[in-house]
C-alpha cells in the first residue's frame, strides 16, 4: 500500500521554510495546491514546484491549481498570461457551438502549456454546473459553460481534452452538481430541493456523459459541498456516503479520482481533521485543506491516513493517462 497521505495541502507561502520542509518530507502529503500568494513569477514557481516534489521524493507528485479563466485565475499579469473564463464561451455558444468547442480547446490548450510550463500538473477545471434562475451568482454569472447539459458537456470536454493533450490532469467541478445552490458554500451550506428526476435530466448529464469518454480515467473529479434534499437530506455530498457510493460511483459512473472540496469552507462545520477524516471515510480518494497556518496543516496531516489501495490505483492510472495523451500529442506534432 502507499504511504502517501490522502490529502493534497497548500504551503505557506512562496518560498518552502525549514520547518515546513521537515513536515511535508516527514508526512508526505500526496500533492499540493498552489494559490495566487504562491505565484510570484515564472522562475519562482518552478522553484516551489521542485522542492515541494523533493520534499515527498516524488518527481511527479501532482501539484495543483485553480486556473480556470476569467474570474478564478491564481496566475496573474503582469508575470503571467491571464485568459478568458467559461463566460466568453457560454456566450458564443448561444450562436455556434462548434465555434465555441475549438476556441474553448485552443483557450484550454494554451492554459495548460502555461501550467505545464510550471511544473503544474493538475488544474481544478471545467465547472460543469449548470445554473438555474436562481443559482447564486458565485458559480452562475461566470464560471459555468452553459445554461443546458448538451453546452457544458461538449464545451467542457474540449477543455478535458486540451489539459490532457498537453499534460494536465483535468478536474471536473462539482460533481454531482452545484449549479442549483442559491448560496455560496464558502460562506453557507447550499441546499438543493429539487427531485432526483430533476437532477438526473440536468445536473448530472454532463458528468455522465463526460464519465463515458476514453480518457475517464485521466480525469479527477471534485466534490460538492451541497445537500441533495432527496438524496441524502442530513449530509452534504462531500460527506455522504449515499452521494459518492450511489451517485457518482453508481448513477454517474465517474470510477476516477475523486477529490473532497476544500474542507475549510464554512459550507462544512467542524475540526478540520475530522472533517478531512470523514470526506475518506465517505468515499473520496483524496480530501483537500486550503489557506490554513502552518500548525493547523500539521495537525490535519498527522491525522490523515494514508491512500487505500484502490486509490492509489486510481491515481495511477489518471497519470499513465496524463503522461501517455501529452507523449502522442508531442510525437504528433514532431
Amino acid at each position: 500500500m502507499s504511504q502517501n497521505k490522502a490529502i493534497i495541502l497548500d504551503p505557506d507561502g512562496p518560498i518552502l521554510g525549514v520547518e515546513e520542509k521537515a513536515l511535508f518530507r516527514d508526512q508526505n502529503p500526496h500533492g499540493f495546491i498552489l494559490f495566487q500568494q504562491h505565484c510570484q513569477n515564472p522562475d519562482q514557481v518552478r522553484r516551489l514546484v521542485d522542492d515541494l516534489r523533493e520534499c515527498v521524493g516524488r518527481d511527479n507528485a501532482p501539484v495543483l491549481i485553480d486556473q480556470e479563466g476569467g474570474s478564478v485565475a491564481r496566475l496573474r499579469m503582469p508575470e503571467f498570461e491571464e485568459f478568458p473564463g467559461a463566460l466568453k464561451f457560454r456566450q458564443m455558444a448561444k450562436t455556434d457551438l462548434d465555434l465555441a468547442e475549438q476556441a474553448a480547446f485552443d483557450n484550454g490548450e494554451l492554459m495548460a502549456q502555461q501550467l505545464s510550463d510550471l511544473g503544474i500538473n493538475v488544474n481544478c477545471t471545467p465547472v460543469l454546473d449548470i445554473p438555474v434562475l436562481d443559482s447564486h451568482e458565485f458559480l452562475a454569472a461566470k464560471r459555468v459553460y452553459g445554461d443546458d447539459p448538451e453546452t457544458v458537456t461538449a464545451l467542457g470536454r474540449k477543455v478535458c481534452e486540451a489539459h490532457l493533450a498537453n499534460g494536465v490532469t483535468p478536474i471536473f467541478k462539482h460533481i454531482p452538481g452545484h449549479g442549483r445552490a442559491t448560496v455560496d458554500s464558502h460562506i453557507d451550506l447550499p441546499k438543493i430541493s429539487a427531485g432526483y428526476s430533476d437532477l438526473q435530466k440536468q445536473d448530472f448529464k454532463p458528468f455522465i456523459e463526460l464519465s463515458k469518454e476514453p480518457w475517464m480515467a485521466g480525469a479527477w473529479a471534485m466534490t460538492a459541498h451541497v445537500i441533495y434534499n432527496d438524496i441524502d437530506a442530513e449530509r452534504p455530498g462531500t460527506l455522504s456516503p449515499k452521494v459518492i457510493t450511489d451517485i457518482i460511483r453508481g448513477e454517474i459512473g465517474f470510477d476516477g479520482v475523486l477529490i473532497a472540496d476544500d474542507v475549510s469552507m464554512k459550507a462544512l462545520r467542524g475540526d478540520m481533521a475530522d472533517l478531512a477524516f470523514q470526506t475518506l471515510s465517505a468515499g473520496c480518494d483524496l480530501t483537500l485543506l486550503c489557506n490554513q497556518d502552518f500548525e493547523t496543516n500539521r495537525r490535519v496531516l498527522e491525522k490523515t491516513p494514508v491512500l487505500r489501495e484502490e486509490s492509489a490505483a486510481r491515481l495511477k492510472a489518471a497519470e499513465d493517462i496524463r503522461v501517455n495523451r501529452a507523449q502522442g500529442r508531442a510525437q504528433l506534432i514532431a
